[in-house]
């Protein structure tokens, strides 16, 4: 397909879907995990404990769908959650050590991504396509929470 600014939207989400399977392939050699997985374990990788919903809001998904990911996780013993100390009905979750050694390897599926997305980009190139990104993201993000 032949992309123009009219089908920027078109082009970032086949873009999503690539990367998407690229590091579902990935993932599958390893267990029964997608991307979803490897992205919670990265962002309780950032921030020690979380809540379901802070983790709902991270991954952009809905808190039933995050509960069943979060499930899988914990079956697998990559996740632990506890009670919140200030609310006991709500559950913070973080890495277990086995979690922190998984989330290595999304870390080399991550870097493998990346590469292979740069190939033949300038470091110039690089920032100049993460500043128009960001610019793009601001953008709608500003919609989105009006």
């Amino acid at each position: 397909m032949e992309y123009n600014v009219s089908s920027l939207m078109a082009l970032i989400s086949h873009i999503h879907t690539l990367s998407a399977d690229f590091t579902n392939r990935m993932l599958a050699e390893k267990g029964d995990f997608v991307s979803s997985h490897g992205y919670i374990l990265y962002i309780l990788s950032q921030k020690e404990k979380m809540s379901m919903g802070e983790i709902a809001a991270n991954i952009n998904r809905n808190k039933s769908t995050t509960t069943s990911l979060i499930r899988k996780l914990k079956e697998d013993g990559l996740i632990q959650d506890e009670n919140a100390k200030e609310d006991g009905r709500s559950k913070l979750v973080s890495l277990t050590e086995k979690g922190k050694r998984y989330n290595e390897l999304t870390a080399r599926i991550s870097d493998n991504l990346l590469a292979t997305c740069y190939k033949d980009f300038s470091e110039t190139e690089k920032q100049e396509l993460l500043r128009l990104l960001v610019k793009l993201s601001e953008n709608l993000e500003c919609v989105a929470h009006n």
